[in-house]
């Protein structure tokens, strides 16, 4: 649907895509990436940066050429047939829809420490339908509250930056010069090779939910140079971010001592004795969330419009009209299914959202390799190249992602992701391919209806004609013998007229 108002700015569509990427994943989940590569987190994050840089400028170049809602998934289908973008799609909206249903009862159970008595099942609830209803006010209202909480992220995380920085160089009240700290004891390599490769895959995941700039390509007012304008933005606002924040927390606590219950910026400010940064943060981790949610259920909905509008999903989400009412409604009543079942049956609940980082890295490997039947076929668009390198840098982030998916059973917590991805991959190969199956036996069905139709017209038509043939000589016969019949008559008529005029002249 393309975009009949102003449309959503360059800005404003940073604002989006930061606020999808920058959420619980950087704030908690860092943790766990710093713990297992040590000081060499720092250079996890470059890479791990440069792959986003890559994916981003390759999504860049599609999209200009073809700013369609559907995004990767309309791209995947063009490259490799309706079935991978089926499959991508749904994938994706799946993944996506888990994911968030798990961040409301994140938000939750935060609040859980203000409100302590309250029902985690009732307010996940509440925070679900509050995201979809906010969702249906359109692009332009939604990108002005989104830019809001973003905000409100970046001035924590820049806030941090400067306490740390001020920390270090001994300028913050009451504290002597913090100065390389605890640096002087690490080891760089601590967790070696296998460590970075480890944190690699967590970093990935802390740098996910980009996409949405391609999601959100057919509400811009000009795409053409919104888009690459965003992106641009877009990778300096995340790599300068997450590098810096990560580079000034080193130094003042021990990476052994960082972990995935505390967030690592709390735990930083609390051994320094700021300890009113855990408030702050809980505030900050619950807008974080909430503003992920939006820009989640945003992307989503565009998915799921892009899939009905091309008979990929049931056709009563089709929608026409500029918000995709319909989408992003059936996007919130999975996310509701998913918070129930998440209370129901918790077991199965962790299993499915483990997949997430699957679907996540999925999606990367679907850009790429779309980039590269593109560039092959089309060459660069408008003669202008996104993506230097090419085909090399395609080649490399393609062979890192596969790598990744690959490296999942080797990292504590993520095997349990690869086998739900791949079941949740044949599930959806298998959707497809039933899907086709009932649609061609539905069109044989019809296309047999309509040939007998013919056919009964056919012989009613010759049945109706030969009737009228019959109906038509018997009608001649029976006015051919009222003839005769008049014929003869008048001839004893005449014969008897004339025996008695012989008489009379007698």
């Amino acid at each position: 649907m393309k975009n009949k108002g102003k449309g959503l700015t360059a800005w404003q569509l940073t604002m989006m895509a930061v606020g999808t990427v920058v959420g619980a994943s950087f704030f908690l989940g860092s943790g766990v990436a710093i713990n297992s590569a040590g000081p060499s987190i720092v250079i996890t994050y470059i890479l791990s940066g440069l792959i986003v840089y890559f994916i981003l400028y390759a999504l860049s170049e599609m999209t200009v050429s073809n700013p369609d809602s559907g995004s990767f998934r309309t791209f995947a289908a063009e490259a490799f047939g309706e079935g991978t973008g089926f499959v991508t799609g749904w994938i994706y909206w799946t993944g996506m829809v888990l994911a968030m249903s798990s961040e409301a009862t994140a938000v939750s159970i935060l609040f859980r420490q203000w409100i302590p008595g309250i029902s985690i099942s009732w307010l996940g609830s509440f925070i679900i339908i509050g995201v979809t209803l906010l969702n249906l006010l359109g692009a332009s209202k939604l990108s002005k509250l989104e830019s809001g909480f973003s905000v409100i992220k970046l001035l924590a995380v820049f806030a941090f930056i400067i306490i740390a920085i001020l920390l270090i160089v001994g300028l913050f009240p009451g504290v002597p010069a913090v100065g390389a700290g605890e640096l002087r004891n690490e080891t760089f390599l601590a967790g070696g090779v296998k460590g970075v490769a480890g944190s690699m895959l967590i970093v990935l995941f802390a740098y996910a939910g980009f996409e949405v700039i391609g999601l959100a390509a057919s509400e811009t007012e000009n795409p053409k140079e919104t888009i690459p304008k965003a992106i641009n933005y877009t990778v300096l606002c995340l790599l300068g971010l997450y590098i810096l924040s990560v580079a000034v927390l080193l130094p003042l606590i021990p990476t052994a001592d960082v972990n995935e219950e505390t967030s690592p910026i709390v735990a930083a400010l609390d051994r320094w004795g700021i300890t009113w940064a855990g408030t702050v943060i809980n505030f900050v981790l619950i807008t974080a969330i909430l503003s992920t949610m939006l820009a989640s259920m945003f992307a989503i909905g565009r998915m799921m419009r892009s899939l009905a509008d091309e008979g990929l999903a049931p056709g009563w989400i089709k929608d026409k009209t500029d918000v995709p009412y319909r989408g992003i409604l059936f996007s919130g009543v999975g996310m509701l299914l998913g918070l129930g079942l998440g209370l129901l049956l918790p077991q199965v609940y962790l299993f499915l959202i483990s997949a997430g980082g699957f679907a996540t890295l999925f999606t990367y490997i679907v850009i790429m390799a779309t980039h590269i039947r593109f560039r092959k076929k089309y060459g660069c668009p408008e003669g202008k190249c996104k993506l230097g390198g090419y085909p090399y840098s395609s080649l490399f982030v393609l062979i890192c992602l596969i790598g990744s998916i690959v490296s999942m059973p080797f990292i504590k917590g993520q095997a349990t992701g690869l086998i739900a991805g791949i079941i949740m991959l044949v599930f959806y190969i298998l959707c497809y391919i039933g899907m086709r199956i009932f649609q061609f036996a539905h069109l044989k069905d019809k296309r047999n209806d309509s040939l007998n139709n013919h056919y009964k017209d056919k012989l009613l038509t010759e049945f109706s004609d030969e009737l009228s043939a019959i109906i038509e000589k018997q009608q001649n016969a029976d006015i051919n013998e009222e003839k005769i019949e008049n014929s003869e008559n008048n001839t004893e008529e005449n014969c008897s007229q004339c025996k008695k005029q012989k008489k009379k002249e007698k």
